[in-house]
């Protein structure tokens, strides 16, 4: 069984989530194995049928995330998370907690405008301007928290400032390049935190004997037990002293014993 499946409504949003889901460490979340299915019915669709598509995967998949855009839904919710208890009470009906549905407001290029060096590197911006400055001499107006009010038509236009091709691949570039920690959207968040109940990252319990070496043994914070074949070794005589036992979240190569 593989551990995530997730069911968006365009190519945009996929390759914007994938380029998060590929920094494991950076969300926080242990490695996974995941995959995306597209509804061909963009948002509205998802919202529609989203959770049927989804019913079908229930065995094959661990956890389900189903993600579409408020704007373009034609869901009468004007909130993004009343719609999302709609649809969660749907998914609960197969998946019961292992599911949960996200939407976005107004739409998944707003996951874009963290920062403007990233953007830049992606897209080798040259203008002398920042590129928010430069998109409000072109008359784009911005939220309280620096974010364009119409994000994909601002992504779009400068994209063609600088002369590339539209691509999906675009999105997971620069979310690869994010800080992640520090982005601040609601819909974003409420990704984060689910991803980090269901996948948390190992946990590394450490033992130093009276040589000064620390054996550590990785553990899964996820099912609280053991992992069989997962031996590790440090020199770390100047970190502790004496017979200690610590716990900390790792991120090492395991080695087999």
């Amino acid at each position: 069984m593989q551990d995530l499946v997730l069911l968006v409504a365009d190519k945009n949003a996929q390759f914007a989530i994938s380029g998060a889901l590929h920094r494991p460490q950076a969300m926080g979340i242990r490695s996974i194995e995941f995959v995306f299915l597209v509804h061909p019915g963009r948002d509205g669709g998802t919202r529609e049928t989203g959770p049927d598509i989804l019913k079908l995967e229930a065995s094959r998949f661990r956890h389900a995330i189903l993600v579409l855009d408020l704007e373009g839904s034609g869901s009468e919710c004007s909130e993004a998370v009343s719609l999302e208890q709609q649809l969660d009470k749907r998914l609960t009906a197969t998946w019961q907690g292992r599911a949960k549905s996200i939407v976005i407001t107004p739409e998944s290029d707003i996951w874009l405008w963290g920062s403007d060096n990233a953007m830049q590197q992606v897209l080798r911006w040259t203008d002398s301007m920042p590129i928010r400055a430069w998109l409000q001499e072109k008359g784009f107006e911005f939220t309280s928290e620096g974010k364009p009010t119409r994000p994909k038509e601002a992504f779009e236009e400068v994209v063609r400032k600088c002369q590339l091709p539209r691509s999906s691949s675009l999105y997971s570039e620069i979310t690869g390049k994010l800080s992640l920690s520090r982005c601040t959207d609601s819909a974003y968040q409420r990704l984060s935190a689910k991803l980090k109940e269901w996948f948390q990252p190992p946990e590394l319990s450490l033992s130093m004997s009276s040589n000064g070496i620390i054996a550590g043994r990785m553990h899964s914070m996820e099912r609280h037990v053991e992992k069989p074949g997962v031996l590790l070794f440090f020199n770390a005589t100047h970190c502790f002293s004496g017979d200690q036992l610590c716990r900390v979240p790792f991120f090492l190569k395991r080695l087999a014993r």
